[in-house]
């Protein structure tokens, strides 16, 4: 399953994420997406959604040439996005007709259209696609993915949707794997229901100082 040779250049890993101001992604879709471990306040993306919140989304998926999923996040789609079938749809489209690498190691077989499991060790499985030709290969959600390409610093681009909400349960977004990094901002803006869309892209090292003296 290759993808498409439309550019030299290699596939950016871009990661989008969906989160709380306390830092919660765990079902933001709706109140039954992932009710695991008792969470109760799925759902909390929809009260805040805007057109221009929906722009930014589809514009994202736009630019994908391939999509990264984790376990979790895969049964999710694949439970719903087959089942938009209207034509031009923005995302449905890209996600039923794109090649779709699926990390997990509890799933024996994807029935999904162009989903294919990803073969032993996924941060070398990881590197590999990210050498194939493209434009992104996309993670969207699977926040247990994430947090494994964050620390093998896999990650590009990160969008970061943060919501004016706090939950005080669920799972968090950046877990004990994180590596000190420096992040530069590449693009913000602020949707009119306060949805906050952040882009950071890879700058390298943490870096530190003292307050007041010089770098």
């Amino acid at each position: 399953m290759d993808c498409p040779e439309g550019t030299d250049a290699t596939m950016e890993l871009t990661v989008t994420e969906f989160v709380t101001l306390d830092g919660v992604v765990q079902s933001p879709g709706a109140p039954e997406e992932d009710p695991s471990g008792g969470f109760a306040h799925g759902g909390w993306v929809q009260p805040h959604s805007s057109p221009e919140f929906g722009a930014h989304v589809v514009d994202i998926f736009s630019r994908a040439d391939a999509f990264l999923l984790g376990r979790r996040t895969y049964d999710i789609f694949a439970g719903y996005w087959p089942k938009v079938t209207e034509p031009g749809d923005p995302i449905a489209g890209p996600l039923n007709r794109l090649p779709k690498y699926v990390a997990s190691t509890t799933l024996r077989s994807v029935e999904w259209a162009n989903s294919k499991l990803l073969d032993g060790d996924t941060v070398q499985a990881v590197r590999r696609l990210k050498a194939l030709p493209g434009r992104e290969l996309q993670v969207h959600g699977s926040g247990g993915l994430f947090q494994t390409l964050l620390e093998h610093d896999l990650v590009d681009v990160l969008h970061l949707h943060v919501f004016p909400v706090t939950l005080g349960s669920g799972r968090r977004l950046f877990g004990t794997g994180t590596q000190p990094r420096t992040l530069q901002l590449a693009a913000s803006k602020i949707t009119p229901n306060g949805v906050v869309l952040l882009t950071y892209r890879r700058a390298g090292p943490l870096k530190v100082g003292t307050i007041g003296q010089p770098d």
